[in-house]
Parts: structure tokens; C-alpha cells; sequence
């Protein structure tokens, strides 16, 4: 090895140590301050995280002694179509797998939330407009409560009256004896309840009614007593139901039978048990032909023979048997009116029936997209997550409506009475269906808390949402013309921009429980959608991301995950450090704003400078011609007008070039780059997000260079950082996150030269010179 000459130590050292000296720099005053805490925005995040045990590992898996509690139910259920009441009859048996024993039960009562006297219509503020639209004022002052809420009439067990207490949208049920680790209890609810309108309530079920021809579609769910979490985190999860926050629930296995007249058509979660029974020969000839159909939906009830059955309301009755295995919820859809329509599909080698019952008001546009939507959702998340378990998919027409759960879903998107539709319609339908279909992932199958993260099944299904819309998009082109790709509302960075930088007194951090945030569809849907697409596209890689998102959904599938496990089970599955992207993007309000602060030009000159002079004497070198030394210039200062009076600065200096000629052979100098141009470029970031730094250089002969800086350029300064650059071409143009990735919320900054935009006034005046 070559000993290398000072003139060449001190060369590198002038051109790295911008960086080193601005970090490592202390003011005289600073010294002074007081001690402070630890705020740097890369520190680990040991103090919002649980330590790890036994259930939940330090890797985000379950533990050796995780376990979960097991609830079945065998129902008997009765619709009323007349009175629309529902009533209901039911055992469950709550298996104990924990190692606690449980002296009482919890029950969601969750239809309590309708009733006369609940606290949920007066949990928010309240005023009164100068002007108001009048079934709005009518709601408000003078509309009679709804009588809704669960009618319970008996909680017993062997015939025997079981001890409970009802509060509000939970029941207590007593045991007569702690319930001991690894034993089952079954008990039996009778209940019955008026079923709301959904339309007028805004509710997530109901029914809603159709006066032109007198009939209702069904869409029931929360209709039965359900069992709640108790778990290794918190023990009962028996928090209230507000409205917001969602549902909490155990998995177990179902038997419900569900009579209806007998001139509805019922579809729900489960298997149907009895459909000989309950479809004509004509409907079971349909339904085997939809099982060989791979890429058009079958027809099994026609929108003729839908509206035939819309004027009989038959007084006799049906019921129809379904049977489902490792669910966490049961839901169904009853209706006259409905079409129905089916389509096989090749779920990574598994048959899936695609399913979708709509009633005539949503033709033409269900017949067309609906089936096929649910198709793309299937196969496009069980590609990123794990082959969907289940062995159908249902989407339902509900106007107003879109809510999940377990194999079935509703959904809005209704055409005009004349059958027309605006393309905001058309994919407003498109999206919904994908984005409740795939629900069954998130958090119907990774069974996450909804009641208390309501982000960890919206904002991880908003993101699944927006890649299979756009391999939507890719399946059915015909569909998205004139557009180059599908019109995503939600999970491009840019389209997250106008909330976040927003009023900061209406924005909440992600990681906030859904009843207390302002703006639910930004905070727990659009912003974690957006910050997990750029985490795939721009921090981790695809490959990185998908591989540890899949290993999470894997991980997790039939089990309760925590915040917790899915942010280490992505450390954990790609070596990738990501503290700072959780801390920033999820418990925080900050926002992106990165920006070119200043560009210096600089030339290399080996006259001694002024400041390379004093630079010197801050390493003790008092006398510069002890050394041979390389020093730089920046264009336009004193010591550039004084340095290049006889030199072209375009010319490398002498001493260099001798150094170099001396110092390496030929075949390492035809390696070796020759810059001509250096500059020091300072970055800004006046947000508080800390991202990578994405940088276009534009030369003056037209060439672009994009160069992406690690998030750790940040870690010694949250406020700003300088970058050496060596060219051999001139830098014309700096611009920071030019494909607007990061979610900046002020572009104004990004440029340099900075691009001077005329404002309103100046452009009216232009406008008007003439």
C-alpha cells in the first residue's frame, strides 16, 4: 500500500468534514443548558412497547403459552318481515383456554346502542344552525327515538336462571363457580328486537325499504348476544360500543338456522346446510354450472324472476341451515328482491365461489362489476397475505351501506332510477366491495381489536385495498378507460397531504382509539394506508415489505393481534430498523417537509485561502506551507476572486494532479472519476417526519441523477444536513422527493433554484395587460 501524502489527507478532509463539523460543533452557549431527555427521533420505542412474555415474543409472534378463548353458538332465528322483529333463541359454549379461572362472562349487547335511553346519542356536542335542512332539524328536536336494543327474556342454564347484569352494550353473566382453566360452560340467551332502518339511522344493519314495491332487503349483523375477548393483554376486553369503534371477538364454530317467508332468498356466513331445500331445481341446475364458471358470473336468480317474487309476499315460511368453522362473527342478508349471482374462482389452486344479491335498483351496474370485483379481491390479497381459508366470498346491495364480516359484506354504489351512472359512482361500488371483501383478511381472519385499533383492520385493509384495486384495474382495462390506472381514492402519498397538514387541533396520531379522533377516515383509513404504501415503495422495497406483511398475515391468521406485533413482526422479517417510522407515522402528528435550503458551488485551487487558513488552525496547523495542502473555493467569495486570477477554475489544481500522477498507476487513474464541479448542498426539514432523502440532480446538458440518501442522514440533526457532491458536469437544477413519494406537504421548498410561482393577482395582471 502507497503511503498516502498530507496534501491528500488534508484534501479529503476538507471535503468530508462539512458534515462531521456541523454535527459535531457545540456553541459555547449550548454547553451551558440544562440536561434534556432524550427526543431523537431514532431512539427505540421500548417505552410505548409491552415488554415481551411468554404469549406475544420480541420477534411479534405468538409465544410458547399464547393461547385463546373458543365461543359456539347454535341459533335459532326467526325475521319477521311484517313487524320487521327479529327474534332469537340461542346456547353458546364458551371454551376456557387460558390458564385463569373466570368467575363471570361478557356478553356484547351491541344493539343496546339503538335504544331509547342510550348514552351513545349524547356522547357528542351539539348546536343549533341558522340554517338547517328539514329532516335534519326534525331528527334533531322533534323525531321520536327509535325503540330499538336487545329484548333479552332469559339467560339460563340446564332451565336454570343464570345471575346477569346488563350495562348498556355489555352483560355480565355470573357463574355459579369459577370456570377453570381448559373447561367449557354453556348457557342459553333468548332475546328478540325491533330491526332499525338502516337507510334512516345510518346504521352498520338493518333493513331498508323500497315503497314503489312495498318490500325491504335485510342486511343483519350484531343480532345476537355475542361473547367477548378475554385475553393475555387486558383480560375481558369488555370496552362499550360507542358507534366507532368496531368489535372485538372470539372465534368459534356456528349452527344457525334462520326462517324467513318463504319467498326470500337468504344468503349469510357458513356453508348452507340445506340447499336442495331452500333453492329450486331450476337455482341448484344454475348454481352447479357457476361451480365450473371461472370468468363470468351465473346467473342464479334473475332479475325477471327477482321481480316476479317482489309482488307475492308469501304468508308461509322457510328455513334456511347454515354451518360455519373458525369464524369470529356470523352474519346474513334475506330479501324478494334480491338477484343472485355466482362465479368459481381459482384461489391459488383452491375453488372460492364469488357471490353478489343486489336488488334490481342496482343493475345495470352489479351485474357487470360486482362478482367480478369480489373475484380480483380474492385472489389479489390471498397473493399477499395467505390462500383465503374460507369457500365463498359474498357481496350484498345495500344503499348508503359498507361493512364487513365473516364471508359476507354490504355495499353501497346504487345507479339512477334510469339505469345511468357517473364513473364516481361506478368505482366508488368497485372500491367499497374490494375494500369490505377484504375485510375477511383484516380483521376477519387476523382477528385484530377493532374497538380499540380501529387502524389495525381499516388502515391495513385500505392499503390491500389500493393494490388490488390496481391489479383490478390491470384484470378488467375496460373498465377504467380513459384513465391510465385504476382512480385509487386513497393510498398514493399525495392524496394524504391536504389532512396532514391540516389543523393541528383536529388531528389525531393513528395510534388513538377510534371514538376519540376527529376525523375517522383520514386517521384510521387514508393516513396508516398511505404511510404502508410508502413504506413498501420507498423505505423497505417491495421484497422486503411483502415478505415480512405476509410473514405478519401468516403469523396471525385465527389469532388476536397487537399494534405491537405487527411493528416488530416487520422488524423482525426484514433486519430493517423502523422505530422511527412507527414512532413518527403512527404516534405522532407530524408531517413531511424536506427542502432545499442552499447550494454552494466550490473549485479546488492550491493558492492558500483565508478560510482554509483558519480551518487549519482549529487542528492546531498555525503555518499552511508546512504542508502541502489542496484548497477549495467557493464561487463568488473573496477567496475565489483572489485564488483565480491566473487560473481557469474548471482546471483541476497542479498539486493535486502531481499528487495523483505520483500516487497511483495507470490502470487506478483510468478508474478514478475527474470532477471538475463540487458543491455543498444543504438539506432543510422543517417537519417533524423524519424521511429518506430523495434528490433529482438536473446538468446542464439535460441528464437527470436520482440518488436517495438513508433515512439516517437525519440522526445527529432533525433540522437540517449538508451533502458533498463531486461532478464532472454542472448542477443545474436540485429537487427534493420529485415524484412525490414522501407526502410532502410544501413543495414550495423543494427546488433549487427555487421556482417562483406568480400568485393570483400577478397572473390576472397578465392576463389583463393587453
Amino acid at each position: 500500500m502507497r503511503k498516502i501524502k498530507s496534501a491528500m489527507l488534508v484534501f479529503f478532509l476538507i471535503f468530508s468534514a462539512g458534515l462531521y463539523a456541523q454535527d459535531n460543533e457545540t456553541k459555547a452557549e449550548e454547553v451551558k443548558q440544562m440536561g434534556h431527555l432524550n427526543e431523537n427521533k431514532f431512539r427505540q420505542l421500548y417505552q410505548e412497547f409491552s415488554t415481551p412474555n411468554q404469549y406475544r415474543t420480541g420477534a411479534g409472534a405468538p409465544g410458547a403459552a399464547y393461547y385463546q378463548n373458543q365461543a359456539d353458538y347454535k341459533m335459532d332465528v326467526e325475521l319477521d318481515d311484517k313487524t320487521q322483529k327479529l327474534t332469537g333463541v340461542e346456547t353458546i359454549t364458551y371454551h376456557n383456554n387460558s390458564p385463569d379461572a373466570l368467575e363471570y362472562l361478557w356478553v356484547q349487547l351491541d344493539q343496546n346502542i339503538r335504544s331509547k335511553n342510550s348514552p351513545a346519542i349524547e356522547k357528542n356536542g351539539s348546536g343549533i344552525n341558522p340554517v338547517n335542512q328539514q329532516s335534519t332539524f326534525v331528527n334533531q328536536f322533534m323525531d321520536e327515538p327509535f325503540d330499538g336494543g336487545f329484548n333479552i327474556t332469559e339467560v339460563s342454564k340446564d332451565g336454570k336462571a343464570l345471575p346477569h347484569t346488563i350495562n348498556f352494550t355489555m352483560m355480565r353473566v355470573d357463574l355459579p363457580q369459577p370456570l377453570k382453566a381448559g373447561e367449557s360452560f354453556s348457557f342459553k340467551i333468548k332475546w328478540w328486537y325491533n330491526i332499525n332502518n338502516h337507510v334512516t339511522d345510518r346504521a352498520r344493519s338493518g333493513y331498508e325499504h323500497f315503497p314503489k314495491d312495498g318490500n325491504n332487503a335485510y342486511v343483519i349483523a350484531q343480532f345476537f348476544p355475542r361473547m367477548a375477548v378475554y385475553n393475555d393483554v387486558e383480560g375481558w376486553q369488555n370496552m362499550q360500543f360507542w358507534g366507532n369503534g368496531e368489535f372485538a371477538l372470539p372465534f368459534g364454530n356456528y349452527e344457525v338456522n334462520i326462517t324467513v317467508p318463504a319467498d326470500h332468498v337468504l344468503d349469510g356466513t357458513g356453508e348452507i346446510q340445506n340447499r336442495k331445500e331452500v333453492y329450486s331445481k331450476e337455482m341448484m341446475k344454475r348454481y352447479e354450472q357457476a361451480k365450473k364458471s371461472y370468468d363470468k358470473p351465473v346467473l342464479i336468480v334473475t332479475q325477471a324472476e327477482a321481480e316476479a317474487a317482489e309482488k307475492q309476499f308469501s304468508d308461509k315460511k322457510k328455513t334456511w341451515k347454515l354451518k360455519a368453522e373458525m369464524v369470529r362473527d356470523f352474519a346474513f342478508s334475506t330479501s324478494r328482491k334480491f338477484i343472485v349471482d355466482m362465479m368459481n374462482v381459482d384461489v391459488m389452486g383452491k375453488d372460492v365461489m364469488a357471490v353478489s344479491m343486489y336488488p334490481k335498483e342496482g343493475n345495470p351496474l352489479w351485474e357487470q362489476y360486482s362478482t367480478r370485483a369480489v373475484a380480483t379481491t380474492l385472489t389479489s390479497y390471498s397473493k399477499h397475505t395467505f390462500q383465503y381459508p374460507y369457500h365463498k366470498a359474498i357481496s350484498i346491495h345495500a344503499k348508503n351501506q359498507g361493512m364487513e364480516y365473516p364471508m359476507i359484506c354490504w355495499n353501497y354504489g346504487r345507479p339512477e332510477e334510469d339505469g345511468t351512472y357517473s364513473d364516481r359512482v361506478k368505482f366508488g361500488m368497485i372500491s367499497v366491495i374490494i375494500h369490505e371483501v377484504g375485510h375477511n383478511f383484516f380483521p376477519m381472519i387476523v382477528n385484530s381489536d377493532e374497538r380499540q385499533w380501529g387502524w389495525m383492520d381499516e388502515g391495513l385493509d385500505t392499503f390491500m385495498q389500493y393494490l388490488a384495486e390496481q391489479d383490478f384495474g390491470k384484470q378488467y382495462p375496460e373498465a377504467i378507460s380513459p384513465e391510465a390506472s385504476y382512480p385509487s381514492r386513497r393510498g398514493e402519498p399525495t392524496k394524504i397531504v391536504p389532512y396532514m397538514k391540516g389543523d393541528q387541533k383536529f388531528i389525531s396520531p393513528i395510534m388513538s382509539n377510534p371514538e376519540n379522533v376527529f376525523q375517522l377516515g383520514n386517521n384510521a383509513y387514508g393516513k396508516p394506508a398511505t404511510a404502508l404504501n410508502i413504506l413498501r415503495e420507498t423505505v423497505m422495497g417491495n421484497d422486503l415489505f411483502d415478505y415480512s406483511f405476509k410473514t405478519y398475515a401468516q403469523r396471525w391468521m385465527f389469532k388476536h393481534p397487537t399494534p405491537e406485533d405487527f411493528f416488530r413482526t416487520m422488524e423482525d422479517a426484514s433486519g430493517v430498523d423502523l422505530d422511527w417510522f412507527w414512532r413518527g407515522w403512527f404516534y405522532s402528528t407530524d408531517y413531511v417537509d424536506i427542502g432545499v435550503k442552499e447550494v454552494k458551488k466550490y473549485f479546488v485551487t492550491d493558492n492558500v485561502t483565508k478560510e482554509g487558513a483558519a480551518f487549519l488552525e482549529r487542528y492546531g496547523i498555525t503555518d499552511p506551507s508546512s504542508i502541502d495542502a489542496v484548497y477549495v473555493v467557493e464561487e463568488g467569495s473573496e477567496d475565489f476572486t483572489e485564488s483565480m486570477k491566473e487560473g481557469n477554475p474548471l482546471d483541476n489544481a497542479p498539486k493535486l494532479n502531481e499528487f495523483i500522477m505520483d500516487n497511483f498507476s495507470t490502470e487506478e487513474r483510468a478508474k478514478m472519476k475527474s470532477p471538475k464541479y463540487f458543491y455543498q448542498i444543504t438539506f432543510e426539514k422543517p417537519g417533524g417526519l423524519v424521511m429518506p432523502l430523495i434528490v433529482e440532480y438536473t446538468y446542464a446538458d439535460g441528464t437527470t441523477e436520482n440518488v436517495t440518501y438513508p433515512v439516517q442522514v437525519w440522526r445527529k440533526n432533525d433540522s437540517e444536513v449538508s451533502k458533498a457532491v463531486a461532478s464532472n458536469k454542472e448542477i443545474t437544477k436540485v429537487v427534493v422527493d420529485p415524484n412525490l413519494e414522501t407526502a410532502d406537504v410544501n413543495l414550495d421548498n423543494n427546488s433549487w433554484p427555487q421556482e417562483v410561482k406568480e400568485d393570483k393577482f400577478q397572473q390576472f395582471k397578465a392576463n389583463t395587460a393587453d
